[in-house]
């Protein structure tokens, strides 16, 4: 995620910058038109890169990898996230 605030209300994701993403079943829709949909513990995003989860661990396609412990996830470069209510803080 990109530096910012992120609230969940109900089935939509409201982004920093005025975006929106909307969850219906194992598919997400986002603010360009983009989709991702979720397999198992595979997502696989729209322009054709995979993301796999085991455990707290999601690797990305390029390697990337981000860790869940509690309520942060600690992604690339440093960057952590950290959710409070329906809320997602991001650095």
């Amino acid at each position: 995620m990109a530096q910012g605030t992120y609230q969940q209300i109900g089935n939509t994701t409201y982004g920093p910058n005025g975006q929106t993403w909307q969850q219906v079943g194992n598919t997400t829709y986002g603010p360009n038109g983009q989709t991702s949909q979720q397999v198992g513990n595979t997502t696989y995003g729209a322009n054709g890169q995979t993301y796999q989860q085991i455990g707290n661990t999601t690797y990305g396609p390029s390697g990337q990898t981000w860790q869940q412990i509690g309520n942060t996830t600690y992604g690339p470069d440093g960057k952590t996230c950290q959710l409070i209510g329906n809320t997602t803080y991001c650095n």
